[in-house]
């Protein structure tokens, strides 16, 4: 899953690699959350274009986004069939920019997170999915959601999923709505083991309030493990996952 990443590179810098038109200025982000604003790069009349959505996919059929749930990750091998996903996959493909993302290596009843990124240090590129929902009363909301894959063998210790991440050379090809569905799924891929590195940093990443530099430094000295207490057990509905955190 992808519950957490960062998105550092200048804004000049990510304009020139995803090619867009706009000229927007926003800040490093080192820990983005789940319904915040989040950037996202589509393809609109032809052109590339950036825009701010919500993170958490509200589908354009849903009639109250109050009583559904959040979903902030798209399984790449059921994205053709889920409803949810269908038709943004059909006609709204997107790219989530950035520079790394955060998983959690679960150990008893302890989670530590790490921090995966490119092994050159570059920007990437997320596949997502975007939506546009129209309220009963004309308000309008954009949201999107991350296509997430099978963990690379590299990674797959510290947990199994991981967002799909598109190499430059199809970013045409996964944003244009011309190529069907199902050869657009072509891209859902972990990417290549030689390409990733990952490595465990500090549990204040586990606070969505902190957002700084020192978020994605590797993890210097051991942390004490804190153990969450026991919860009473409750009845928990089955859940596919797409809307877990991690």
């Amino acid at each position: 899953m992808c519950g957490r990443y960062a998105s550092t590179t200048p804004p000049e810098a990510m304009r020139a690699l995803f090619g867009y038109l706009e000229q927007p200025n926003f800040p490093a982000r080192y820990n983005i959350a789940p319904t915040q604003p989040v950037a996202i790069v589509r393809l609109v009349e032809g052109k590339r274009q950036f825009a701010l959505v919500r993170w958490g996919l509200i589908p354009a059929w849903v009639k109250d986004p109050r009583a559904f749930s959040l979903l902030i990750n798209a399984r790449g091998e059921s994205v053709n069939e889920k409803p949810a996903f269908r038709n943004a996959m059909k006609y709204r493909r997107c790219l989530f920019p950035a520079d790394g993302f955060y998983e959690w290596k679960r150990e008893g009843e302890s989670k530590r997170p790490y921090f995966v990124r490119l092994k050159s240090g570059a920007p990437m590129a997320f596949a997502g999915l975007w939506e546009s929902w129209m309220g009963p009363n004309g308000e309008e909301l954009e949201t999107a959601a991350i296509v997430t894959t099978q963990a690379s063998r590299s990674i797959a210790h510290i947990h199994d999923r991981m967002p799909v991440i598109v190499p430059l050379e199809a970013f045409d090809f996964w944003l244009d709505p011309k190529v069907d569905a199902h050869s657009a799924a072509a891209v859902l891929q972990p990417a290549p083991d030689a390409m990733i590195e990952a490595y465990e940093v500090g549990s204040a990443v586990n606070r969505t309030a902190n957002d700084s530099a020192v978020l994605i430094e590797p993890l210097r000295e051991p942390e004490p493990v804190v153990v969450a207490p026991a919860r009473k057990k409750e009845k928990i509905k089955p859940d596919d996952g797409q809307a877990s955190l991690f």
